[in-house]
């Protein structure tokens, strides 16, 4: 029976549960259940770690990541003892990072080609054991030239790893919004946990020289090779968790996308050169896609330009290494702050809109950057800086994995990382030549001397350049025109919720009677003295008989017609009724809101229900329900009642609506449906209860309501 499996899932649901008849229930059900934009940075990281499959990939980050950075403290190590001379022992840094940026500029694009369509778990053991066997070479040969020679070929393994990693991450989640928390992991990760890893496992080995008067070899080069193998063992590592533990990589997402052409989609194979030419008129005829790429141009010349010149920059201020350093730490201060705020602010403003007016706001505070007089102006505008190109960063990096198709998702993603290379690095090579074509001057301003230099003028056309494509990018994606940017920005800026104090609970389950009478019957529970506006929102019948009306006059018999057609009412619903409702405060009593048409539909006419969640999710504005009630009900049982028997559509529609419930256990009590329907009322009024008291909602419920839904000798 589904009621049975549904109960043994309880255990795996942890704030999840189901409300059976009587006493059993887990007290945790609806405690602090709340919709998905209101969890906490915590909570919704432990959601996506709770996952296995990417819980066992950020480990695998984890590992890769202590080995470039380690790699990169290793090698500058070795090629310095293997180098004689001053001057060539100052290139020495130079040269190792040269040879692991510039594959990014030539083999990113092949490694987006190879994720589209091969296996990209196999891509990245690949890539891990020939990363293994390059580092382990390069401490057995011990030449200077096999060292630059090897370092280069581990970062075209690195380019070819990169994109079926990120590629793979949005078909590791349940659900798209978890992707923008994922991709908050792995750059904590990244840039984070592995880099303080890394460099105390560096000093720590290094550390045995001088601290235990341990030395394997008096040139030293012995405890760089040591490294060098622990390096390759990382990778080796990393190869077999993912052949071995992660097999979910392979996954592949086969639902087909009307933007892409048949044989891109993944039903035909393509040669090399189709897929470069798909993937460029993929960018060009997608406004979504083309304003992401050209927002990233000026982002990154914006910040190639800061980087280039921030040396000379400090100096402009009077300030020496120290001035320097401060606005190093000031800048990446900026962009933890702007990568763990983003996601807030995507609550308020979608991310199409977020990504273009980051860029913007980067470029203009960029200006006043320019024209600061004084360091402390300075450190607070290069922090603004650093936090707008946070934000943009990963909003662009959260569009490629929930707005882009799987089949060409690898693709975007090279695109991405290898323009971002490309531009860092030209811009940063072009910035010292432009800033020695001016000449400083010293100026007086309030009193305080202040050199004029070239690094004036260069970044502030940086900035302009930055806000002026910021505008274009904006322009390219932005999908809401009616809504004015204006009022979504003032929202942002005062932190103000959509709805701030109403609340909506949806019934949903798989038989129209049972949700329309425990809808009903918890209607009248809550309109009790002392109660505000408690609201039944629709009318299910009328909802049918004029979803009839519109596929009949309109002569309309397509599945796809009829989910438009559906989603349509919905929209109208929302708009005319509950939208406005929870402004006022109201309880919104909801009947089969979103997730029962569309468990219905998929089952109906076989479509995809990600591809219905999206038109649901365009058709309310992304409106969830606060709690959702989802009523089950054996389908075996329906015969008793004098229907006929349940046919598959019925196990289908039920199937898809556990896999909601189990998907989302913080906003769905699952409750038993079997039973009468005083029974089931006085289930459905328990778990609301648990969740009304968890949401502390006692403004809209007095507790004397709340009380009464308790049944005798469960108080406690």
């Amino acid at each position: 029976m589904l009621v049975r499996a549904t109960l043994e899932l309880r255990a795996a649901w942890r704030r999840g549960g189901v409300i059976s008849g009587g006493a059993d229930f887990d007290s945790g059900v609806g405690v602090g259940a709340s919709t998905r934009s209101n969890a906490s940075i915590t909570h919704r990281a432990r959601s996506v770690l709770a996952i296995r499959g990417f819980r066992r990939l950020w480990g695998v980050t984890y590992l890769c990541s202590i080995g470039d950075w380690l790699s990169l403290l290793a090698l500058t190590g070795l090629v310095t003892k293997l180098t004689e001379g001053y001057q060539a022992q100052s290139f020495a840094f130079a040269g190792v990072v040269l040879t692991q940026l510039l594959p990014g500029l030539l083999f990113a694009p092949l490694g987006g080609l190879l994720a589209d369509r091969f296996d990209r778990r196999k891509i990245m053991v690949i890539c891990d054991v020939v990363r293994c066997a390059l580092f382990i070479s390069i401490a057995v040969v011990g030449s200077t030239l096999w060292l630059f020679i090897g370092n280069f070929l581990i970062g075209c393994c690195a380019m070819l790893w990169i994109p079926s990693k990120d590629a793979a991450v949005p078909n590791l989640l349940r659900r798209p919004d978890q992707v923008e928390t994922a991709n908050q992991l792995g750059m904590v990760m990244t840039y984070g946990i592995a880099v303080i890893t890394g460099a105390g496992l560096y000093a720590a080995i290094t550390g045995i020289t001088t601290n235990l008067n341990i030395q394997p070899d008096p040139s030293g080069l012995g405890i760089a090779k040591i490294i060098l193998v622990i390096n390759g063992l990382l990778y080796l590592t990393s190869a077999i968790l993912v052949a071995t533990r992660i097999p979910e990589l392979s996954r592949r997402d086969s639902t087909p996308s009307p933007r892409l052409s048949r044989k891109d989609s993944g039903e035909e194979k393509l040669g090399f050169v189709a897929m470069v030419r798909d993937a460029a008129e993929f960018v060009r005829t997608t406004p979504l896609v083309r304003g992401l790429l050209i927002g990233m141009l000026g982002a990154f010349v914006a910040a190639g330009a800061l980087i280039g010149s921030a040396n000379l920059y400090a100096n402009s201020l009077r300030g020496g290494q120290s001035t320097f350093g401060l606005l190093f730490v000031a800048m990446f201060i900026g962009l933890a702050s702007g990568m763990a705020g983003s996601p807030k602010l995507a609550r308020r403003l979608p991310h199409n809109r977020l990504f273009g007016i980051a860029i913007v706001l980067a470029g203009l505070v960029l200006c006043l950057v320019a024209l600061s007089p004084h360091l402390a102006v300075s450190l607070v505008t290069v922090m603004v800086v650093g936090a707008c190109a946070g934000a943009a960063f990963l909003t662009g990096v959260t569009i490629i994995g929930t707005q882009i198709e799987d089949a060409i998702r690898g693709r975007i993603n090279a695109i991405y990382q290898s323009l971002m290379k490309i531009i860092l690095a030209g811009t940063m090579a072009v910035t010292p030549v432009l800033v020695g074509l001016v000449r400083p001057h010293n100026v007086i301003v309030w009193g305080r001397p202040m050199t004029i230099d070239g690094t004036r003028p260069v970044l502030l056309g940086a900035g302009l350049l930055a806000a002026l494509v910021g505008v274009i990018a904006y322009r390219q994606m932005d999908d809401r025109r009616t809504e004015p940017i204006l009022a979504d920005l003032l929202a942002a800026i005062r932190r103000k919720p959509r709805r701030s104090t109403g609340l909506l609970v949806a019934v949903e389950g798989d038989v129209v009677e049972d949700t329309s009478t425990q809808a009903r019957m918890l209607t009248d529970w809550l309109r009790r003295p002392g109660t505000k506006e408690v609201l039944l929102a629709t009318d299910p019948a009328l909802d049918d008989e004029r979803l009839r009306t519109v596929l009949t006059g309109a002569h309309l018999a397509g599945a796809r017609a009829h989910a438009l057609v559906a989603a349509a009412v919905r929209a109208d619903i929302v708009e005319r009724q509950i939208r406005p409702a929870l402004e006022r405060g109201a309880l919104v009593v909801m009947e089969r809101f979103v997730d029962s048409p569309l468990a219905h539909l998929s089952a109906a006419a076989g479509l995809d229900p990600a591809e219905l969640e999206g038109l649901a999710d365009w058709a309310t504005a992304r409106l969830r329900p606060d709690v959702t009630i989802l009523l089950d009900r054996d389908p075996s049982t329906l015969a008793g009642d004098g229907a006929p028997q349940p046919t598959q559509h019925h196990w289908h529609v039920q199937r898809v609506l556990t896999e909601m419930a189990s998907a989302d256990p913080d906003r769905y009590v699952v409750v038993d449906a079997d039973g009468t329907p005083d029974q089931v009322a006085e289930r459905v009024r328990l778990a609301v209860q648990t969740a009304l008291a968890g949401r502390r909602l006692a403004s809209l419920v007095p507790p004397q309501n709340l009380e009464a839904a308790v049944p005798a000798g469960e108080s406690s």
